[in-house]
């Protein structure tokens, strides 16, 4: 009987024993299916396209593409979209369907593309002869129907209108620029810099840096041209270079490429003429050496803005107030050299450089809190970057 009884507490031993290892073993295998979920997760990141326009008179061949990661803003898989001769600057329809390029052949042209089923190229749809030389600036209005690209050599814009499938159909605008400035031989000519539509569609602006202006140009329901207006004279030798506009307010700000400095200003809704708010030099006031701006952006609060110094090789970040006045910060070091052109990631988290001289996009961590930036370790090599556009 004794052993009877043994036997039956050393069978009912072993099976909770058997039953606790089990038990044990599906929790380990829980929390490995966990674990390998969030690896999953993590291994399964989402990317946002960069594309990249860049001189191709050396290693380059036209238009690029990176895969860009909004988490750790790293930069991979770069591609080449499409051949091209120098495709100075790229604009992107609201859809993304459709890509622009002002390109620096002899003529220059601008390039329409379309993407392929995958999205590893881009398919050339047309190319038009940009009616002027040296284009630097394509950029397209808030109802997609017109096209309009500033020509800085001959010192002339060229308007297009757009179909519904984004592509030119109809008659070419053209208007020529006149004058000089004090700062030679910069503005021996008009250099016309930039294009920029209103959000009313109302307005097409021009900074030439030639002439120290902006020029207004009222567009008709049709979408006509009208004569120019002089919107806002800038201080001689300044140099306007590129315009953008507050996202909800009715002020624009400019950069001034000869004089190294940033405007901001106040917009008439119904004249279409700016009124000086504030300018600010982009460098520290120990900076004797050459230097030109280039690039301006401004955060999606419109709390701080960004221009790029070429010389001095930074970042200058300014805060600016409810009323546009301008502070300088701090200059951040580009980690290169010629930041032509930069960009800010969809989401604000990141800025993006693109160096001319050393061949580098260099990718910059932003504290939306303070406006700093803190160099992300994150870069890639590619010949002569000049323009970034996501």
């Amino acid at each position: 009987m004794k052993t009877e009884i043994k036997l039956i507490r050393n069978t009912l031993i072993y099976t909770l024993l058997i039953l606790a290892m089990a038990c044990k073993q599906d929790t380990k295998k829980t929390q490995r299916s966990e674990t390998v979920s969030e690896m999953e997760g993590e291994q399964v990141e989402s990317t946002i396209e960069l594309l990249v326009g860049t001189y191709s008179d050396e290693e380059s061949k036209g238009i690029y593409k990176y895969n860009f990661n909004p988490a750790t803003g790293a930069l991979s898989d770069k591609i080449l979209l499409a051949e091209q001769t120098s495709p100075t600057f790229l604009c992107i329809s609201k859809d993304r369907s459709t890509v622009y390029s002002v390109n620096r052949p002899d003529p220059a042209t601008t390039a329409i593309y379309k993407w392929n089923e995958d999205r590893t190229a881009l398919n050339l749809q047309s190319t038009h002869l940009v009616e002027g030389e040296g284009p630097c600036n394509v950029v397209l209005n808030e109802a997609e129907n017109l096209l309009a690209v500033a020509n800085y050599s001959s010192g002339n814009i060229a308007v297009y209108p757009l179909d519904s499938n984004g592509a030119i159909s109809g008659r070419t605008q053209t208007r020529q620029h006149s004058g000089t400035g004090p700062i030679l031989p910069n503005q021996e000519s008009p250099r016309a810099h930039c294009a920029l539509f209103d959000a009313s569609g109302r307005f097409l602006y021009i900074s030439d840096l030639g002439i120290d202006k902006v020029l207004q140009y009222p567009i008709d329901s049709e979408g006509n041209l009208q004569e120019p207006q002089l919107a806002f004279a800038a201080d001689p030798g300044d140099g306007p270079r590129l315009l953008i506009a507050h996202p909800n307010k009715n002020q624009v700000f400019m950069i001034n490429e000869l004089s190294s400095s940033v405007v901001s200003a106040t917009v008439d809704k119904e004249t279409g003429t700016f009124t000086r708010i504030d300018k600010q030099s982009t460098l520290p006031p120990d900076f004797k050496d050459k230097n030109s701006c280039a690039d301006i952006r401004l955060s999606n609060d419109g709390r701080f803005l960004y221009a790029s110094n070429r010389g001095h090789n930074s970042i200058a970040i300014f805060s600016v107030t409810e009323e546009g006045k301008l502070s300088l910060l701090r200059n951040e070091p580009v980690q290169g050299d010629w930041p032509r052109n930069f960009t800010l990631s969809p989401d604000g988290e990141f800025l993006l450089v693109a160096n001319r001289k050393s061949n580098n996009i260099v990718v910059f961590k932003v504290d939306k809190k303070s406006g700093m930036l803190t160099y992300s370790e994150n870069q890639a090599s590619i010949s002569q970057p000049v323009c970034l556009v996501f």
